[in-house]
This record gives structure tokens, sequence and C-alpha cells, in this order.
């Protein structure tokens, strides 16, 4: 008879993470990092920006020329000439007079702050009223400013959006090192799963989880690969489990996770070299039943069968395993969790944390959580849900009106 699954606290598990290496490292072009995870630091070369630039169309000027003019009392100021963009300014500017400049532009020496032309009026080629006074450092951009030479542009470990792109472009960095994408691979287990393709007999379903774990490891930012569907067949297990670990940085099995008499999930796990079985049964609903092992540097879970079971495990305890071994820094994780009230009361058992699919419904300015019940073979709920609501180990419940952080799914 087979040994009933011994649970370990959610926090115990995640904890695992930080054991597992981190994929390896690959250099790819600028332009197609988007989303990626970056891997080493990397710092300014040169302040930037890397001279005193304008912010505004208008005269640069010393500030100290201006001081006190108004409408009533203009300040009277002679253009000592006009400032070509992308050049450097061959002439200086002193006290009393001004140079004409552009949006961007570089201020001549002597220059610390840009009046705008439209609080200006020209009296001639060579002289101009200035009708605002403007103070040291207005409408101007000092040098580096923006980035310090020798400060760190992007650290490692957070993923590249779109401003951190723009901001290594202004540096000219045209190659960046990036962890690779992590290879995950999925197989369905069970003589009762069959192909999308055929026509369930009595008896058996179709592969749903190979479809829905895909598209969440995509979305964890990994590259997920389907190894198809075996049977109750310890061999075939074992075959196809050291093909995954071969060509995977982790393996996700669906179904084999339970304690029944046809489930060779831990027996096959157990049967590699250097593997551990780290956790049978986590101490959460659904997915009590969740296996983690590991072979060599590898993870291998053992995932539920049914279907909201596989997903709720997978966003609560896998992705944070395939953020880690991908290279994200904890502190480059995006939480956006909305806040929302609770529109009815939830029971919960103590012991165990409970996550509870829910709808999020805005009523009058306020935002509601609804509960969506159900078990946990209907992929119905999830496709209903907007996220889902955690009830900690030692609540028996949540009341309505309570406000409840939601994770999006």
């Amino acid at each position: 008879m087979k040994e009933f699954f011994k649970v370990t606290d959610l926090s115990k598990v995640l904890e695992y993470a930080s054991d597992f290496p981190r994929v390896e490292t690959e250099d790819i072009f600028l332009m197609d990092s988007k989303g990626r995870i970056l891997a080493v630091d990397i710092d300014a070369d040169v302040d930037l920006p890397d001279f005193m630039r304008s912010t505004m169309d208008g005269y640069a000027v010393c500030a100290s020329s201006t001081f006190g003019a108004s409408e009533a009392n203009p300040a009277y100021l002679t253009i000592k000439g006009s400032v070509s963009m992308g050049e450097s300014p061959a002439f200086p500017i002193g006290v009393g007079e001004a140079a004409k400049i552009s949006t961007g532009g570089m201020l001549p020496d002597g220059a610390d702050s840009v009046v705008m032309i439209e609080h200006t009026d020209a009296i001639d080629k060579t002289t101009i009223e200035v009708y605002k006074s403007v103070a040291p450092g207005q409408n101007i951009l000092e040098k580096g400013e923006d980035m310090h030479k020798g400060q760190t542009l992007v650290p490692a470990g957070k993923p590249l959006r779109a401003q951190e792109i723009g901001l290594l472009a202004a540096f000219g960095i045209e190659r960046t090192t990036v962890y690779k994408k992590p290879v995950i691979g999925i197989i369905s287990t069970g003589d009762e799963v069959v192909s999308i393709k055929d026509t369930p007999a009595p008896g058996q379903i179709r592969d749903i989880n190979m479809y829905t774990l895909s598209g969440l490891v995509e979305k964890a930012g990994a590259v997920p690969t389907a190894y198809g569907i075996v049977r109750d067949d310890f061999d075939d297990l074992f075959e196809k489990c050291t093909v995954a670990l071969a060509q995977s940085d982790m393996v996700l099995i669906s179904g084999g996770s339970s304690v029944g008499t046809r489930d060779f999930t831990i027996e096959v796990l157990s049967a590699f070299p250097a593997s551990e079985i780290l956790v049978h049964g986590i101490s959460i609903s659904p997915g009590k039943p969740t296996i983690l092992a590991r072979s060599g540097g590898q993870a291998i879970w053992g995932l539920p069968g049914q279907v909201t079971s596989t997903m709720v495990v997978f966003e609560i305890v896998v992705k944070p395993f395939i953020e880690h071994i991908g290279g994200l820094s904890p502190e480059h994780k995006r939480h956006f969790n909305p806040v929302a009230k609770l529109n009815r009361n939830i029971s919960s058992t103590q012991g165990r944390a409970d996550y509870i699919r829910v709808k999020l419904i805005e009523k009058n300015g306020i935002l509601w959580a609804e509960p969506i019940l159900g078990k946990s073979g209907l992929i119905n709920t999830m496709v209903k849900a907007d996220g889902l609501i955690e009830i900690g180990l030692d609540t028996e419940g949540l009341d309505e009106g309570e406000e409840v952080e939601v994770i999006p799914l």
C-alpha cells in the first residue's frame, strides 16, 4: 500500500525555489529583448545627457539677465547667435546676451537657463524683450541629470520593458545578456486521458491540462514543450520523464500526484539517480496532493489531474519556481493585485490555505469580489473567474464586506 502524503506548509514549499539553479544566459539584440530578464547589471559609461540641453523652444540666457523682468518692465537682451541642432555652439553667452535655441539644443557656455519663446518679443534682428524671469536651471536638463556615469542603468534580474530598452538605447547598447527562457516539459498521465482530436469513450476525458499548462508556462515567461500522454505504466512514465529531463529545465507531470494504486509518479521520481522527493502534499486547497521532486538540479512536479487544481497550483506554487530559475529577482516581480470587498460570507478549514475563485464586479464605484464555487474538475469556474483570493491557514473564513486582495488570473 502506498504511503499517504505528508502535508508541507506552502511557505516552506516556496522556500525550496532558491535551491534550484538559474538557467544559462545568452546575448541577444536589444530590439529582441522585450520581456526578457536581464542577467547582468548594466552601468552608465557616460552622463546622460552629456551636455546641458534645452527642454523648450526659446532663448538660452544667463538667468541673472532676466531677474525682475515683467510685462511692465521687460529685460532687453542682445541676440548673440543661434544654436543649430546637433551641433556644439561656437560662442559663449554672457550677462545681457541670449542665443536662440530649440528643444534638445545644446546650451552655449555661460548659459544656465532658457526663456520660453512665448515670454519674449523680438524688437529687431539683434534684440529681444523678456517678459518673465527664469531661475538658474529652468527649462534645461543639466549634464548627468537623467543618469550619472557609473550609475546602474538596469539591474540584473529585472524584466526589460520598453522604457528600460529605451534607456539602454540611449547609451548605444546594441546587445544585452539575458537569461534564456526556461524550457518546461509537460507530460499528461492517465489511462483515461485522450488527445483533444479524439472523441472520448465512456470514462475518458480529453487532455485539457496539456493546453492550460502550456498557456500558463508561456505567460510565466518560459517555453512549454509537450511530451504527450503517458498511460498508467511505470516503464512508460520513467522513459518519458527521462527524455523530458534531458531536454527541459523543469518537468510538469499532470495527474499521478495522488495515492491511488495506479499512480506511479512517486515511484518513477524516486527511481532517478540523485533524486529526492521534497514535497508530497501542500497545505492548500485545491491542490493538496502536489509533488515536488528534485533530480540533479531540476525540479519535477506531480500536479493534480483536476484542471482547476492544476491551474491554481501552478499560479500559487509552480510559477514562482519558473520565475526563479528564469532569473527574475523577487524585488522585480510585479504585484498589482486589486483590493475588493467580498460580497458574501466564505467558510474555510483551519490548517490550510484556501484559494477561492472570484469574479470582480463594480457597483457604484466599489469593486466587489463574487466567489465562484464549484468542484475542482469544473473548468468553467476558471473561465468565469477574474482571480483568486486566499483564506489563510489560521482563518475559519471571511465575512461579507471584508476587503480581500485578488490575485489576477
